[in-house]
This record gives structure tokens, C-alpha cells and sequence, in this order.
């Protein structure tokens, strides 16, 4: 949050006691129905915001509001808790009248996605190792209103011209070539307190070196020394297997090169804590409802979108419905086996929509909509650990979406937005969508 100059803080010291003796502002909210946490439904709910926090959930008719409360009638609606996306790339891109700018981060654009996630209903999302600068610290310590809040990996690791992105970022995470360059790397991270460490460890199919075992057991050791936590994109399940051996915390992907097998299950078993966040690969589910993705993304850019999707050769689709299919696979036996899932879109170019279009490829992985919800809602904040996010319960931040269907009959309702809640109050779409595309 904004540091305040030292005598504005001390005037608003003194106006404390003011503040005190009037009655905060509240609102009822009743008749939705309420899924709490992912999976909890209270039918024909009310629920009373005071001060940005939610400080009683129940039936109608049940809860008592402060006098003078507002009332909103949610009737026929359905409520969710806002979606936290634990895995994106921000600020590097940015979509307005079609054009894509890919060489340059900007706390511009950077606040541009923010908005956009708060736009589809996310509260909070990580960023995942590649920002440069003191420029996302700078977010981070100081949300914007309609906009999800921001957490950070800062620079991530990779080995000598191995980041992620290239050619289309410039290079930035730590070029790490020995044990000392790691935990030099980490201390650096850890004096700038980001929320965790982002490791690569994949040879992007044969053309990088990739993190080696002492390499990432240093910067692990270290981490754990500094009480950071360790995630690695990985895609070999051979290198997920040393990773689990070596302490990781979590993976920023599923396998995907092959099927996890009965080796895979006992190592992770071992380690409840670890969380996976799948980030299903692209089938285009999201374009499927071209005028949805419009309400953010100029046509001419839909249109590129949907062409590129429909013009694929016989080959290519079959490339990617395999490709899919792998790590579908391995999301549903790890959901079967109670492994923690988390929820994340390793999106960056487009940013917010895909958000809903990952809830619809869990589900296809064979996820219900309630283990998909939880995921993404309950489970996702405490992977953050954002304690304040992730249910609609007392105590709670007040950050939720009501739709206009319900996601548990069909994932694809997650999209039927009426309204976004963050932190007690009602994001202002049309104002950001205008900003998107224009009036």
C-alpha cells in the first residue's frame, strides 16, 4: 500500500478517533446463491460487506445488516469468490487497436494487465520471473483500484542464455553457471523479499542447456535458508522426479512429456506440501465465443486469434489434442490421488480470459467444476499464501464475482459476469472495457 507522507499520516492520526465514532458503511448482499469456497453452496444466501471485509455469511432472512446498510438483491445470480491466477507473465505486452509490443516492460503495461485480470474476475495473481527492475516492486507495494493485486518472483533462473521468452522478451532472469551464482542470486531475491523463486529447468526440446542438479539443489538449499519457496517450470518427467528429491516447493507446470508413473506418485506423496499448477496447454476453448474475448481484445486481434485456430493443418491438431492429452492425463491422476492442485495461465500476451478458458480445459481433464473452482479460488490463495483471498467467509476480503449462471452445472457459466467485487468494491467494467476497445 502507499506510504504516506509522515504529516498526512499524522493528520489522519488525529482524525482516527472522528473516524471511529461513525458507523462504517455496509452492505447486504442477498438471494444469490453461494458457492463459499469452490465446492460449499448456500442457496438463497446473504452476506454483509463492512470496511472491505465480509463480516457475515448466512441464509436470508438470517443475517442482520448494521443499520442503514445498503442492500443489493442478487436474486436468480450465482456468487463465487474471485479466481487467483498463481502463474503469469505481466507487463511485457499489451493489446490495444490490435497492436502487440513485445520488447518492452512498462509499469504501464503492467497495470494495464492488472485491470485486465480484475476485469474477468481475478483478485490476485504471481508473476513469474521475469521482472525486471524495480518497477513491479513498486506495483506490488501500491494496488491500483480495479486492478488484482500483484505478487512477484522477481528475476528468475535459468541457465546462460536460457531465459524464457527469447527472442520475443529481452533477457531477464539470472544467467546461472555455478553453485555460488545460484545462492548469490537467491540472497539477492531475498533482500528485495519476493514471494517466491522461479527456476527453469527444461532444455526447450534440445535447444538450451537446461538447470542441472547441483545448480538447482543450491538455489533450493539457499531458498530454504532464506524461508523463500522454490517453483520450477519443468517438462521432462525425469528432471520433476530430482526436483521432488531435491526439496522443490512446487511446479509451474504438469509433466508433459509422457504419462507419470507409479515413481512420480510415491515421491510427491511424500511431499503433500508440493502443489502442481497444471497450466493446460492451449486447445482453444476459449475462442470458442469470440464476442466474450471481443469485450477486451480489439476484433482485429480476435479475428488473428480464431484464424490462427481454425487454419491449423490435420497434423498440427492432432499435435496439440496429443499434447493435451498427456498432461490431461496427468492432472486427472493426481487430482485422484488428493496431490494439491493449483490454478494458473502462463498467460502474458493475453491476459484475463484465459483465466476462464484454463477452468474449462481442468474440467475437460476430467476435474469437476467444484475441484476446478477450489483450484482456482481456495487452494490458489493459500499456494499464495493470500489468506485474506479464495472463499466468500467472515474475515474474508471482500473480493467475489456474481454470475449470471451457475459454473457447477457448467464451467463455461464462469464467463456469465454480471459484476466483480475486489476488496468491497464493485470494479468498474465498463469503464475498463471502454479503455480496451474503446466506447
Amino acid at each position: 500500500m502507499k506510504t504516506l507522507p509522515l504529516f498526512l499520516s499524522l493528520i489522519l492520526a488525529g482524525c482516527s478517533a472522528a473516524k471511529q465514532e461513525t458507523p462504517a458503511a455496509a452492505t447486504l448482499f442477498e438471494g444469490a446463491r453461494l458457492i463459499t469456497d469452490g465446492s460449499t453452496v448456500v442457496e438463497n444466501s446473504a452476506f454483509v460487506i463492512e470496511n472491505a471485509k465480509i463480516s457475515s455469511v448466512g441464509r436470508k432472512g438470517e443475517i442482520t445488516a448494521p443499520a442503514g446498510a445498503a442492500r443489493v438483491d442478487l436474486t436468480g445470480k450465482t456468487v463465487i469468490p474471485a479466481l487467483v491466477d498463481t502463474h503469469t507473465h505481466l507487463g511485457w505486452a499489451i493489446i490495444k487497436t490490435g497492436r502487440i509490443d513485445k520488447d518492452t516492460y512498462t509499469k504501464d503495461n503492467l497495470i494495464d494487465h492488472l485491470h485486465r485480470l480484475a476485469y474477468y474476475g481475478v483478485a490476485a495473481t504471481q508473476s513469474m520471473g521475469i521482472d525486471p527492475g524495480d518497477t513491479p516492486y513498486e506495483v506490488r507495494a501500491n494496488p491500483v483500484p480495479d486492478a488484482a493485486l500483484f505478487h512477484i518472483a522477481g528475476r528468475g533462473m535459468g541457465r546462460p542464455n536460457a531465459g524464457p521468452g527469447q527472442p520475443y522478451w529481452k533477457p531477464v532472469a539470472y544467467a546461472i553457471d555455478s553453485e555460488a551464482d545460484g545462492r548469490k542470486a537467491v540472497q539477492e531475491l531475498a533482500e528485495k523479499h519476493v514471494d517466491w523463486v522461479k527456476i527453469w529447468v527444461d532444455d526447450r526440446n534440445g535447444t538450451v542447456p537446461k538447470l542441472t542438479p547441483p545448480l538447482y539443489r543450491a538455489i533450493i538449499d539457499e531458498a530454504h535458508k532464506h524461508d523463500l519457496r522454490v517453483v520450477a517450470h519443468i517438462y521432462y518427467l525425469a528432471d520433476a522426479k530430482e526436483l521432488l528429491r531435491a526439496g522443490i516447493d512446487g511446479f509451474a507446470h504438469g509433466v508433459r512429456d509422457k504419462d507419470i508413473d507409479d515413481e512420480f506418485m510415491k515421491l510427491i506423496k511424500e511431499r503433500p506440501n508440493v502443489f502442481v499448477i497444471p497450466n493446460l496447454p492451449d486447445i482453444g476453448t476459449g475462442l470458442q465465443d469470440p464476442a466474450w474475448i471481443g469485450e477486451t481484445v480489439p476484433a482485429a486481434e480476435v479475428k488473428r486469434l480464431t484464424d490462427a485456430l481454425q487454419n491449423r493443418s490435420a497434423e498440427d491438431k492432432k499435435k496439440a489434442t496429443d499434447f493435451f492429452a498427456v498432461q490431461a492425463r496427468n492432472l486427472k491422476k493426481l487430482n485422484d490421488a488428493g496431490v494439491r492442485i493449483g490454478f494458473g495461465t502462463d498467460s502474458g500476451v493475453t491476459v484475463g480470459w484465459p483465466a476462464h478458458e484454463e477452468l474449462t480445459d481442468m474440467v475437460t481433464a476430467g476435474m469437476t467444476p467444484a475441484q476446478v473452482l477450489t483450484a482456482a479460488t481456495k487452494t490458489a490463495a493459500e499456494i499464495l499464501k493470500m489468506d485474506q483471498l479464495g472463499s466468500v467467509a467472515a474475515g474474508k476480503s471482500a473480493d467475489f464475482i456474481v454470475l449470471d449462471a451457475n459454473p457447477l452445472d457448467n464451467i463455461t457459466n464462469s464467463r456469465k459476469i454480471a459484476k466483480v467485487y475486489l476488496r468491497g468494491k464493485e470494479v468498474d467494467r465498463a469503464g475498463l472495457k471502454a479503455g480496451f476497445v474503446g466506447p
